[in-house]
């Protein structure tokens, strides 16, 4: 069994700083679960407890539902992929793969055959034929990458523990190694934890995603889930780019008003009475005529097919989404008129409390 549990989980350094703040959360067997959140806020840390590189200060980590505080980082069954890859520069591909093999413990001692065997299915697995004799000097980043990702699987751990493993990477070569990683886990389904400031890297690679903040769980879900229906403001603003519109504001007999800018709620939202955050996604706002927001338009980018409408009103900014129409068609452009009015009454939005 290789399941995964944090129960209160709790990390404070000497200095006073509270890096994990009683995290619990649970990493099913075979999931690939996604620690997603901006940098400073815990994420990096809780997967150092796991791999038993940070001591803990205050509750329990279990793997396989043994408590695995005590035990040693070599003892827990666990397989590392870095940011920086960690590849030992003087040895070559091929003798890096092998290398946690043959300095295992005696009684976890694998044959030369057996190092051979995993070798080469690392090697087919990875398509690293070709530099199997190279250094790592003489290697792209990608192939790095892949390197660090074969030396971790070899060893057949419990856990695959992955700390922003694509961040050095170009933006194609990181598209490329996202599908790589999704294929490898689908393969072998190593009970996965990987850690990302990266959204587009949570939500494409996730079963599901625990997004934290401030070195506390945000929301733990399915990555649509989280998007369509995120916790509180924050996971609302974090995922999804553009991010979600967020209006502060109170809605009182349906309608909500934010300053100067007021708006009939939708249906579903009708009966929220008092202060709220009103969040409605980019490519959920709507531009119509008669629509019953004005507001001046700011500025346009230009995505190809698509585009985003930066739009002021009453001191508040929203950001449109506008896709190519089905017909074929570009998005409208009325940025030479200066003005355009939008509908935020849509079904999909929400008022968060916090």
């Amino acid at each position: 069994m290789s399941e995964v549990e944090f129960i209160g989980a709790t990390k404070r350094y000497d200095d006073g700083t509270l890096a994990l703040d009683s995290l619990d959360l649970r990493i099913e067997e075979g999931e690939f679960l996604v620690l997603l959140g901006p940098s400073g806020c815990g994420k990096s840390t809780a997967l150092r407890l796991l791999a038993g590189l940070e001591d803990i200060t205050g509750g329990e980590v279990r793997i396989g539902g043994g408590k695995v505080n005590d035990l040693p980082p070599g003892a827990r069954g666990i397989g590392m992929v870095f940011q920086s890859y960690a590849l030992y520069p003087h040895m070559t591909v091929r003798e890096n793969l092998s290398f946690g093999l043959r300095r295992s413990r005696s009684r976890d001692r694998v044959s030369e055959a057996e190092i051979a065997s995993r070798v080469d299915e690392a090697t087919d697995m990875l398509d690293l034929h070709n530099v199997l004799d190279k250094k790592p000097r003489e290697l792209s980043g990608g192939q790095q990458q892949r390197v660090a990702i074969g030396r971790a699987l070899v060893r057949r751990p419990k856990v695959l523990l992955m700390d922003e493993p694509l961040s050095n990477l170009d933006a194609k070569l990181r598209n490329r190694m996202r599908y790589e990683l999704r294929r490898l886990h689908e393969l072998h389904e190593t009970t996965t934890l990987y850690v990302t400031h990266d959204q587009v890297e949570a939500m494409t690679l996730a079963d599901r995603i625990a997004i934290i903040a401030d070195g506390r769980l945000q929301q733990h879900a399915k990555p649509l889930d989280a998007y369509h229906r995120p916790a509180n403001s924050f996971v609302a603003s974090f995922l999804g780019t553009p991010a979600m519109n967020l209006i502060e504001g109170v809605a009182k007999n349906g309608v909500f008003t934010a300053g100067g800018l007021s708006f009939t709620l939708p249906e579903h939202l009708a009966e929220w009475k008092g202060p709220g955050i009103y969040g409605v996604r980019p490519e959920d706002v709507r531009i119509r005529e008669g629509g019953e927001v004005p507001c001046v338009v700011g500025g346009i980018e230009r995505l190809g097919s698509n585009a985003i409408y930066h739009l002021e009103t009453s001191g508040h900014w929203i950001r449109v989404l506008q896709h190519r129409s089905d017909s074929g068609t570009e998005p409208p452009d009325r940025a030479e008129q200066g003005k355009l009015a939008v509908t935020l009454a849509v079904p999909s939005a929400l008022i968060f409390r916090d």
